[in-house]
């Protein structure tokens, strides 16, 4: 911690939007929400290729409002799709320029994340760096193993919000990251649960579109064989299949709806089947939960729940219940990521890490 005054430009590029935040060390002072019209974004062919353009609009957008540009200490920017890397903040370089424009894991909106910090940086003369990307990957061999050679198994998960709720439970029992044993599940739209060791995730579900939980939805893991059967059946093309997985699948495909709330309802007028499948959800989160403590071979500090879902005290009753003799059960609902990149930015501004190099 310092007594100097940083001021960070936060970037969190979707799909449609540019999230932009100021921070003068931990504290917002400015945040807006920049659409994008969707026929201006289709001028381009990919989405890494709209840097420059966001770029613009956001300086544009800080100037409107009277931000004194210079005063800008780093600029940090959500990661992309970038090689698989362990957590932790980066200074934005050539190289990893090269790969996020070029899409080494897929184009993303995100990609645009890192690109721009990098490109104001160098016109301001400050920092760029990248935060915890969805990439980070650090599980130990034995994790990676599924039981068959063509298929591992892969770390993608909510690598940013999930790090960040490690760090501030830590704090909470008066430990470190990097000495405490936690289990943190992310509950949104994907549901990822890791084994947090050492401030290192060792084991964590693919969330997108592997195994794990079923989510609002996400099909999460279902029998194999099945869905072998069901992809070879001529019934189903391809891309029907994977929105089977991701987009159609889990509490959705049962129930018709993915938001918790409309479901959450729906209990109340004691529906059957939407009970079942509200409780089976909150039931495999606790069966993810479960298995990550026998990771970290019982020795668990404890655990956290955060997400969108983790707004819902009736859904984290459930999941309490039944996971509540590991460890203490901690919740922090939603996810703050422009306060989260801003930290990872500070912790090497601060001198409390070093920036790593991509």
């Amino acid at each position: 911690m310092t007594d100097e005054r940083n001021h960070l430009l936060v970037v969190n590029p979707g799909s449609t939007t540019t999230k932009i935040s100021l921070f003068e060390n931990e504290n917002e002072t400015f945040t807006e929400t920049i659409s994008h019209k969707i026929e201006e974004l289709s001028r381009f062919n990919r989405a890494s290729d709209q840097d420059l353009y966001r770029m613009e609009i956001i300086i544009r957008v800080l100037r409107e409002n009277q931000i004194d540009l210079n005063s800008i200490t780093a600029v940090v920017g959500r990661g992309g799709l970038l090689r698989p890397i362990e957590g932790g903040t980066y200074s934005v370089n050539e190289q990893m320029v090269a790969d996020l424009k070029r899409g080494v894991l897929g184009d993303h909106p995100s990609n645009c994340g890192g690109l721009i910090a990098y490109a104001i940086s160098k016109a301001l003369g400050c920092h760029a760096y990248i935060v915890d990307p969805v990439v980070v990957d650090e599980m130990e061999p034995i994790a990676r193993i599924s039981g068959m050679p063509l298929i591992p198994r892969r770390s993608i998960f909510h690598a940013l919000n999930q790090k960040a709720v490690a760090r501030d439970t830590a704090k909470k029992i008066n430990k470190t990251y990097a000495e405490s044993n936690l289990i943190i599940a992310h509950l949104g739209g994907g549901i990822t649960v890791g084994a947090h060791r050492n401030g290192r995730v060792i084991d964590v579900n693919n969330g997108l579109d592997g195994d794990g939980p079923f989510s609002p939805e996400r099909s999460g893991a279902v029998p194999v064989g099945d869905l072998v059967k069901a992809a070879f059946s001529g019934e189903y093309t391809l891309p029907e299949m994977k929105k089977l997985i991701k987009g159609h699948g889990g509490m959705v495909a049962y129930l018709g709806s993915h938001d918790l709330r409309v479901i959450e309802e729906r209990l109340k007028d004691r529906d059957e089947q939407a009970t079942l499948i509200y409780e089976a959800m909150a039931y495999q989160v606790s069966k993810e939960i479960g298995a990550a403590a026998t990771v970290l071979e019982g020795k668990v500090d404890a655990i956290a729940l955060t997400g969108g879902i983790a707004k819902s005290n009736q859904f984290v009753d459930l999941i309490k219940k039944r996971v509540a003799f590991i460890a203490n059960v901690f919740v922090s609902p939603g996810e703050q990521e422009m306060l989260a990149l801003a930290l990872g930015g500070l912790r090497v501004l601060y001198g409390d890490e070093e920036a790593k190099v991509y």
